[in-house]
């Protein structure tokens, strides 16, 4: 064709009704919508370009003159488009006189190759290499200006050396992917009504009847609402900054910190307000970090670090702002967050699965068990696998019941290749992905590590709970300091009122089990239920003992009806400590009703000290040394008692075997037994029979007939006091009774002095309760 002049009106802001009538003979069409140009920054250009009838197609060629260098590239872009390539801006001529550029290339995408300098990589470590994408295309457009101000093409490259791109996949190329301003309108509307991004691109499908046409993907809509988010933090976090800098004024115990310079914010901020840095003291031995926001949920980048208290409620462990999601900025985060709580690790952390976070909590919390929060991945499942969901019905409870119903890592292993052979998924890169991480979120492979919960197959209350009904999705940062405060004290009334129920209210008890009345005195009401469920399990369960090593006992636990669902409980009867298959105690620090059940044959009436947890008592906060074993002297009575003659009975059943194995060893036993048995009962009789030396000095009756035999040995005297037979056995006993007297008297002053201590915690719990009761009734009078 000859040369023509094709002119393009650029609109920032991309107005759709503008007027335009085309010179006669001619007809007017659009070169690509406001989403086919991409990298224009936020305005959308509305293109228009003049071309003879009869030629639609219209190809670049050179002498085409085209009103400005922007024009040129959006001509060249939409040609792309419409061959099927990506575009991008290569190499380009200033002017000597004055710097302004006089030449400019366009090429597709795929020009050139990658640069592989080694010095560009040498100094640092590559995690997540991109895809080669350059394989040395030739295709491109070069312009020039012309002394008349407008850009003429002086060559073109037609040739490509790869496969383009069909139609129906063309809109996911870079260089054509644009939110026009109408799509942002609907994002954010979408968005601020509580809609994610996955959500809001399945409205934009239906609205524009295809994804071909709505000119951009989630990614992109992922960004967009990420950088309009950001964007308004920047212009607001001055605020937040100066509610910190007040809090801090009001209590110097409350901790802040800001990633980079404090006065511009550029980086992220963190806070713990003073009851958070308390709680950490008594309940920091596992903690959640929610980043719920990151879903698109909420506006507002805000990031709570969470725990369970001794109620089972969720606790605060300090909140951030996320301004930047960089590895360096989560590794300054978690360091600055165990600064605020003197470098104190928690035991186990729990997060979201995401390989960003996975490697800064590499880098501070080396000692600390990291676990992915399960049901993020299985939200992560219905996206991934949604076609899955939507063919098979019964997909989602296999998955379910192969991840929280398989009590074994080797039951875990068998059901998931099931699973996946049933389905026909060996091939699934995300499945395979998840599995090679399953010892950090299936419970099979988690339950030998503290979480502080009740059930292993049940969703933590720490997890996406603590400011549920306050932020959400439309809360802005103006809102948010009301919103927060009124969450941390409605929290605080909740914890208030369970210590007021676990003070002023009885347990109902369902056993006459020392054990239970015990439980019952020691934890708070809902860990103390929960307890009980165990307890009163164990009636229905049995324990058979199925090995003996001279040390341990094996038993086998099961329900009663139910043989081929066993447990297994060792059984150190000297250290009296036991551990179950199932492993809950090592998981939520409440004993299983199988060790229970074991204990229940055993005749253990109380609860060893070692498995009660001082967090689930009722004492957690106290800052009282109490004895967190047995207040009563009667249960450790019990305890000793019952320890001794576990004891006894397994080495007397020893004795059993061996002695029934012949009839001269029968013989010798029951000669041994016979012996033994009057050894006892002598025993019994005057306790702890035995000599005595240096005497104590006490007046003794005419009746005493005490023989002194002095011998001198090398200068030094020893002396030997003799007593009849009968009035040795009578100052035994008279000792044996003095002593037992100043045993009780000790057990009774020891008993006295807990009591008093715990009436002191008692009290100070209910003048706290008092206190906060006054400060409600206060609030509401005003």
């Amino acid at each position: 064709m000859e040369n023509a002049v094709i002119e393009f009106d650029i609109g920032l802001g991309g107005d759709d009704n503008m007027d335009m009538e085309p010179p006669n003979g001619h007809e007017m069409i659009s070169v690509g919508s406001p989403n086919d140009v991409g990298s224009f920054g936020d305005g959308a250009f509305s293109l228009q370009t003049y071309i003879p009838e009869g030629e639609p197609d219209l190809e670049p060629c050179e002498g085409m003159e085209f009103e400005s260098e922007e024009a040129a590239k959006a001509f060249y872009n939409s040609y792309a488009r419409r061959v099927g390539f990506s575009t991008r801006v290569s190499s380009s001529r200033r002017s000597r006189k004055d710097g302004a550029i006089i030449q400019r290339s366009f090429v597709c995408a795929k020009e050139g190759f990658r640069n592989m300098n080694e010095k560009r990589t040498k100094d640092r470590e590559v995690k997540r290499p991109r895809t080669i994408t350059r394989v040395g295309c030739k295709a491109s457009l070069s312009v020039k200006i012309q002394d008349s101000g407008k850009w003429v093409v002086f060559g073109f490259g037609k040739d490509h050396n790869h496969e383009l791109v069909p139609p129906d996949q063309v809109h996911s190329l870079r260089s054509h992917r644009q939110i026009s301003g109408p799509a942002k309108t609907l994002i954010d509307t979408l968005q601020a009504a509580g809609m994610g991004p996955r959500r809001i691109m399945s409205v934009l499908v239906k609205e524009y009847g295809d994804i071909s046409k709505v000119g951009f993907t989630e990614v992109d809509c992922r960004n967009y609402i990420r950088n309009n988010r950001q964007r308004s933090m920047e212009g607001d976090i001055q605020l937040l900054l100066d509610y910190l800098k007040q809090k801090q004024a009001e209590n110097p115990a409350f901790f802040y910190a800001v990633q980079g310079d404090d006065e511009q914010c550029a980086g992220n901020v963190f806070w713990a307000d003073p009851k958070a840095r308390a709680n950490y003291n008594h309940f920091g031995d596992t903690v959640t970090f929610d980043t719920t926001y990151r879903s698109n949920r909420y506006r507002l980048p805000f990031v709570p670090f969470t725990g369970l208290n001794h109620h089972g409620q969720p606790v605060l462990f300090g909140c951030a702002f996320l301004i930047n999601e960089s590895e360096a900025s989560f590794v300054w985060l978690f360091k600055t967050w165990l600064e605020a709580f003197s470098g104190q690790l928690p035991v186990s952390f729990t997060t979201e699965h995401d390989t960003v976070i996975q490697s800064a909590i590499n880098q501070v919390f080396r000692n600390t068990r990291h676990r992915f929060c399960k049901w993020h991945i299985f939200k992560k499942c219905q996206e991934k696998l949604s076609d899955m969901l939507l063919k098979h019905h019964h997909f989602e409870s296999d998955l379910h019941k192969c991840v929280n119903l398989c009590e074994s890592t080797e039951e875990f292993e068998s059901c998931w290749h099931s699973f996946i052979d049933k389905y026909d998924l060996r091939d699934h890169e995300w499945l395979q992905s998840i599995y090679c991480e399953r010892r950090q979120w299936v419970p099979a492979y988690l339950r030998d590590s503290f979480f502080a919960e009740m059930s292993i197959t049940q969703r933590s209350d720490s997890m996406n709970s603590y400011f549920d009904g306050y932020i959400n999705a439309s809360t802005n940062l103006n809102q948010f300091f009301k919103l927060y405060e009124k969450a941390l004290e409605s929290r605080h009334e909740k914890e208030v009122k369970a210590d007021f129920d676990t003070m002023n209210t009885s347990a109902a008890l369902k056993t006459p089990s020392p054990m239970e009345k015990q439980a019952s005195d020691l934890y708070t009401r809902k860990l103390f239920t929960r307890f009980q469920e165990e307890l009163v399990s164990t009636l229905t369960f049995t324990a058979s003992k199925m090995e003996d090593d001279g040390e341990v006992i094996t038993y086998q636990v099961a329900k009663f009806g139910e043989d081929h669902k066993t447990y297994h409980v060792r059984f150190d009867v000297l250290k009296m400590r036991a551990t179950c298959s199932c492993q809950m105690f090592e998981f939520s620090g409440l004993l299983c009703r199988h060790v229970l059940a074991v204990f229940r044959v055993t005749n253990v009436l109380t609860l060893p000290s070692h498995y009660i947890l001082k967090r689930w008592t009722r004492n957690a906060k106290s800052n009282v040394a109490l004895e967190e074993r047995i207040t009563n002297p009667f249960n450790g009575y019990l305890e000793s008692h019952t320890v001794r003659q576990i004891t006894l009975r397994h080495e007397a059943l020893k004795f059993v075997d061996k002695g029934a194995e012949s009839s001269d060893s029968y013989d010798v036993s029951m000669a041994a037994l016979a012996e033994a048995s009057k050894k006892v009962a002598l025993a019994t009789k005057s306790v702890g029979k035995a000599s005595f030396t240096n005497w104590p000095t006490r007046d003794f009756s005419a009746k005493d007939q005490i023989q002194l035999n002095r011998s001198s040995m090398g200068g030094q005297g020893s002396f030997t006091l003799k007593l009849s037979e009968d009035d040795m056995d009578q100052k035994i006993d008279e000792l044996s009774r003095e002593l037992e007297r100043a045993n009780g008297k000790c057990e009774v002053y020891r008993s006295n002095l807990l009591s008093i201590l715990k009436d002191i915690e008692d009290h100070k719990q209910r003048l706290s309760i008092e206190v906060q009761n006054i400060k409600l009734s206060m609030k509401d009078g005003i």
